[in-house]
């Protein structure tokens, strides 16, 4: 991560110190005015502010309403408003060797850069045009914006002055996948908690792929809780979750990979009830009335039928895991994919991928008025402000609508100059409408009398949020939570553990000191203070700490790993138990009475995959491995090593040994003619190293039978170094399975 920061400046801009409130309760002194989560401060993608623009000429000038246009700025994310700063995620010296990703915050006023927060991609599918795809979300409590990059790197930054105060490398510690589609989660802030989710291939339980949540303390990054939804779904999602109070319980609604949205309690990651609504996973985000109905979009195949795409009503008051299903009503053929709905009055807003707005009635699903056509394609979602309507199209056609009583009218259109796509959405803050684009983050505000300081003001909000329960309506302890949800250490170090007590509601009690008992399952003991000590001799093995209280149970996973030099020759004929991403595309087997692992070809989305063996901040060290394609294939697996965040991959069908670490972008990449065959013990190597502020990439292969060259077969040098990273496997056995065999990691 590298930091640039320039001098503040601060525009006339008014705050307003208010008490804000988020999904019914007050949540923190933050600005009404700010705009700091995607879907704005009622995550609905409303705003009560008036005296916005009705209409802006993007090519500037006298009269344009563009107060200014930041290049710095243009991508896909959709941008965030908070403390007089606006955040978003961009692409960083594109086409260079230095290519990367970055948090940028600007002057909300000017449009200054202030600080940028550059990041590698790294171990990636993702093509460079999809960068950005998460969007930045901010905490005014603790003055922190949260972002997850495309290689699913979750940081909690410094707001101020861009500074990284903690980061999860979601891949590596949890098997998040980073896929050529570009589907990246964007966070939620509720409480203490910041709220990821993506489909992941774990370690032990959780080594089937599901589309998973996990809620991180905001402020020190500790996992509190993680979840999962059904089983192997069948895509990466970005739905993003809505918190809101429902039967006077804090629920966070969202999207799943498995084609069902799910209620979940946020503090505790109960789930609550979830309804399937489509046969593939579901990306748009939801909208909630003040009633408690849910309602969802998609545009792929439905749970019956034939039909493609739908609108669904889901009375969540009603939704539970054991009752029938709650769904209200649905309106097929409505492919609305990517653009989430707007909720404005008796009316439901969405806009197809096609382009397509509808207008629905919320009450039955029918169509108010016939559709209207935008353009040609859509994925950001509406904006609602100052009784008009703010959408974009991703070729850039830009709509000011207004609702009326037949329908739909437009107030105004204008197409966007070439090379300005729109993969975001519009959002308004402070009387100014910002609108990201492929070309530039436009601010847009009425033009003002010469010295005004004047800003948009704010109605009365147009919604009522449900009230959460009180506490003493129930008060019995129903739920544990045992902190950290999960942990990696090495063999005889401790972790201090906190308990945390909830009602059935998920709401937070206090927990009496006595009544509670603790132990572990695996090599370790854990005493009556709820302090876990590792087994000072275990290798790479899994410890299950449960605490109960009567018949309540919570547990803690934990990971010993102990410190370089490891050793694996899979002698027990297992996936070593510890490796992220592995078990479930890998499995014993004995080769010639040898015992080894095979990377299997059976698992059509896992041939392809990568695991990980241990802690993030490994570096300076050598990875080995002994690989072998399965005799008589007619075409030949690519088999690979990592190492501090690069892989060495021995190429089947292209014949190359190649270092590199963003597969799709390659901005960093070596490759040699290696020349190699099926039924061979291969010995690869890999060593990294910083040396001089820049990472030394050295890697050999050869077979096995014979003694090791002296010389390196390929060597990189990469000038934007990754400083650290989990050693690992890489492997795609599309073509054939191969066998791993002796794998070792040491020290330079």
């Amino acid at each position: 991560m590298r930091v640039k920061t320039s001098s503040l400046r601060f525009g006339l801009l008014s705050v307003w110190l208010c008490c804000q409130v988020v999904g019914g309760s007050a949540a923190t002194i933050a600005d009404e005015l700010d705009w700091a989560n995607w879907r704005g401060p009622f995550q609905n993608g409303t705003s009560p502010e008036t005296g916005l623009i009705d209409r802006f000429d993007p090519k500037g000038g006298s009269g344009s309403n563009v107060v200014w246009k930041s290049e710095i700025a243009s991508g896909i994310s959709t941008p965030i408003v908070m403390n007089g700063r606006v955040f978003t995620i961009v692409r960083d010296q594109p086409g260079t060797s230095q290519d990367a990703e970055k948090v940028i915050a600007l002057d909300a006023v000017s449009g200054d850069l202030l600080w940028e927060n550059v990041y590698n991609v790294f171990l990636s599918d993702l093509p460079a045009e999809r960068v950005g795809w998460s969007n930045v979300c901010g905490d005014p409590e603790l003055d922190r914006v949260y972002a997850l990059g495309a290689c699913c790197l979750l940081q909690s930054i410094d707001a101020t002055t861009g500074e990284t105060a903690w980061s999860r490398s979601l891949s590596e510690e949890f098997g998040m996948l980073s896929t050529y589609g570009g589907r990246t989660n964007t966070p939620v802030i509720y409480e203490n908690l910041v709220i990821i989710s993506g489909v992941t291939t774990g370690w032990d339980a959780t080594a089937r792929p599901a589309h998973r949540f996990f809620a991180f303390d905001k402020q020190s990054g500790t996992l509190v809780w993680s979840v999962s939804t059904r089983p192997l779904p069948e895509d990466t999602t970005f739905s993003t979750p809505i918190i809101k109070v429902i039967g006077g319980q804090p629920v966070m609604v969202a999207g799943s990979g498995d084609g069902d949205v799910y209620g979940i309690q946020p503090r505790t990651g109960k789930i609550l009830w979830h309804e399937p609504v489509s046969r593939r996973g579901i990306n748009t985000s939801v909208a909630v009335d003040t009633e408690g109905n849910v309602y969802t979009t998609h545009g792929e195949e439905n749970p019956e039928g034939t039909a493609m795409g739908a609108v669904v009503r889901i009375d969540a008051t009603h939704a539970s895991l054991e009752s029938a299903s709650a769904e209200v009503w649905r309106t097929e053929e409505i492919m609305c994919g990517k653009s989430s709905p707007l909720l404005v009055g008796d009316r439901l807003y969405v806009v197809e991928d096609s382009s397509r707005l509808r207008v629905l009635n919320r009450e039955t699903g029918e169509e108010v008025c016939p559709p209207v056509k935008l353009g040609t394609a859509m994925r950001g979602s509406l904006l609602y402000a100052d009784g008009k309507i703010y959408g974009c199209t991703s070729q850039g056609v830009f709509h000011v609508l207004k609702p009326t009583e037949e329908g739909i009218e437009s107030v105004f259109k204008v197409r966007l100059p070439r090379g300005h796509e729109v993969g975001g959405s519009p959002i308004v803050s402070h009387g100014r409408i910002y609108l990201s684009t492929t070309g530039g983050l436009f601010c847009l505000e009425n033009e003002r009398d010469a010295g005004s300081n004047s800003v948009a003001t704010l109605k009365v909000s147009s919604e009522a949020f449900e009230p959460e329960l009180p506490v003493s309506d129930d008060p019995q302890i129903a739920q544990l939570q045992l902190i950290p949800a999960e942990a990696m250490v090495r063999p005889g170090e401790v972790i201090s553990y906190e308990v945390v007590a909830f009602n059935s509601r998920g709401q937070r009690l206090e927990l009496p000191l006595d009544g509670l008992t603790f132990e572990a399952e695996g090599a370790g003991a854990v005493g009556l203070d709820g302090v876990f000590q590792a087994d000072g001799q275990m290798q790479h093995g899994a410890v299950t700490v449960n605490v109960r209280r009567g018949e309540l149970l919570a547990t803690s996973r934990v990971r010993v790993v102990p410190s370089l030099p490891w050793a694996f020759d899979f002698s027990d004929g297992e996936v070593p138990i510890t490796w992220v991403g592995a078990r479930y595309r890998h499995e014993g087997r004995s080769v010639d009475g040898e015992p080894v692992i095979a990377k299997v070809s059976t698992i059509p989305k896992g041939t392809r995959s990568q695991a990980w063996f241990g802690p993030t901040d490994l570096h300076n060290y050598t990875i080995t491995a002994d690989v072998k394609a399965q005799s008589g294939t007619s075409k030949l697996p690519d088999m690979g090593v990592i190492a501090q965040r690069y892989v060495l991959d021995l190429m089947g069908e292209s014949q190359k040994l190649q270092i590199r670490t963003w597969a799709a972008q390659l901005r960093m990449a070596q490759s040699v003619p290696v020349q190699w065959e099926a039924g061979v013990w291969y010995t690869l190597k890999l060593q990294a190293s910083l040396e001089d502020g820049k990472a030394i990439l050295k890697g050999k292969v050869w077979p096995r039978e014979e003694a090791e060259p002296d010389a390196w077969t390929v060597t990189a040098i990469d000038e934007a170094p990754n400083r650290n990273g989990s050693p690992g496997l890489f492997g795609n056995a599309t073509n054939a399975e191969y066998f791993i065999d002796n794998v070792n990691v040491r020290e330079n």
